[in-house]
Parts: C-alpha cells; sequence; structure tokens
C-alpha cells in the first residue's frame, strides 16, 4: 500500500495530534493492525500494550468511546454501572457514523462527533508506551498513558472484567 499516512483519516488524526501534542510520531506498519493481537505482532510489543477503542451507546444516543487494554475485555456491567445507564455496543455502521473511522482504525481521538465520554482502563497503566490506532489499519501511534488520558480527557476507571 502506497502513501498511507496520507490518507485522508490519517492526515486528520495526525494533525490532531501535533495540535496537542507537537513530538508524536505516527508509525506505519508492514502488516495490517486491525486486531490488539495483530498491532502487537507488527510492533513487536505485548498485546496489552494496544489500545482497543471501543464505542458504546445509550438509548438517548449518548456515546462512550471505552479505550481497553489489548489483553483484557471490557465489562459492560461496570460500564453501566459508571454511567448508571442501559449500554449497548455500537455497531460498525454506527461506529463509522459517529467517529468516521472503520472498526479496527479507530483512533482514541479526533472523531467527527465527540463521545459524551471516555473513559480509559486502568490496566493501560502498565505500559510505559501504549499503542493506538490512527484512522488505517496500517498506521497506529505510540503515547504514555499519561499522555494519552491528557489528549483524549478521559476517565480512568477499572471497566474490564
Amino acid at each position: 500500500m502506497k502513501n498511507l499516512l496520507e490518507r485522508k483519516n490519517v492526515v486528520i488524526v495526525k494533525k490532531y495530534l501535533q495540535k496537542i501534542y507537537p513530538k508524536i510520531k505516527l508509525i506505519e506498519l508492514n502488516r495490517s493492525a486491525r486486531t490488539a493481537q495483530e498491532a502487537a505482532n507488527s510492533l513487536q510489543k505485548e498485546v496489552g500494550a494496544i489500545v482497543k477503542s471501543l464505542l458504546f451507546k445509550t438509548e438517548e444516543n449518548e456515546f462512550y468511546l471505552c479505550l481497553v487494554s489489548g489483553d483484557k475485555y471490557i465489562s459492560e456491567k461496570k460500564l453501566a454501572f459508571i454511567t448508571q445507564k442501559t449500554i449497548m455496543k455500537a455497531n460498525a455502521d454506527i461506529v463509522k457514523q459517529q467517529t468516521g473511522f472503520s472498526i479496527g482504525c479507530v483512533a482514541p481521538v479526533a472523531h467527527l462527533y465527540p463521545p459524551t465520554r471516555v473513559f480509559i482502563d486502568i490496566n493501560l497503566k502498565r505500559f510505559e508506551m501504549v499503542y493506538a490506532a490512527a484512522g488505517h489499519t496500517h498506521i497506529v501511534f505510540g503515547i504514555t498513558f499519561s499522555n494519552l488520558c491528557f489528549i483524549t480527557k478521559g476517565e480512568i476507571q477499572k471497566i474490564v472484567e
């Protein structure tokens, strides 16, 4: 694939990140990072250091972005308790409409419509660097846990099983 760093969604993410955190660099991968395991394999990192960006919605059309460690599974029960709302996982069409990104390359920032709240899994704090999608299945970026919290204005929570 040619010119991945020039793809529309990648450019949107890059511009967004560079306004907040100018030192950030995008990483172009030789293989797909559609799943946390694929990303970990491509980067030769632990799967837990990969940020999964999961979108949930409520009946009132509030959206919650959950940034979860790649080796963990979200607890919808915990998320419902924290939000005090009935929640459901957003399907692929809703994810695309809301974020502008397809499942497998949802960045934690630069969404078409910002989420109502962002929750960050405390388990990501285990790693010096974590890696998140940057708008394409072959593009990611590395960032510290504290900077991820800063750029997303996310709430650190225990949201996994």
